[in-house]
């Protein structure tokens, strides 16, 4: 009976390294956090709204319209856009004001970027 011959294995790595280091799980938590502050329709418009105003900033006056939304729940997204460092929040008189944070958005393509 003729005898079946396994293939020798050779211990050859079968990936090429890693070309830098990777997210630490502290800094994934952290990043994580930051792109469940970003992953809503309505916070992504602001931002947008923002950015395309002049000196990209804008009043809370002209931010609720555009979103066709309840004041508090347009407050609420701006809230979480601003703690997690995305925008920042000045008071002028009556009114808030909400500018970009400048590099801001960058840190997050600054991880994901070959």
């Amino acid at each position: 009976m003729p005898s079946t011959a396994l293939p020798v294995i050779q211990d050859t790595a079968c990936c090429a390294p890693l070309a830098r280091e990777p997210l630490s799980v502290g800094d994934a938590a952290d990043l994580a956090r930051l792109i469940k502050a970003l992953a809503d329709p309505a916070r992504l418009r602001l931002l947008s709204i923002v950015a395309a105003s002049e000196g990209h900033e804008a009043c809370v006056c002209d931010l609720i319209e555009p979103l066709g939304l309840a004041q508090p729940t347009v407050s609420h997204h701006l809230k979480v856009l601003t703690d997690a460092g995305f925008l920042s929040r000045s008071k002028r008189g009556t009114w808030a004001y909400y500018a970009l944070v400048p590099g801001a958005l960058e840190r997050i393509a600054d991880v994901l970027r070959p």
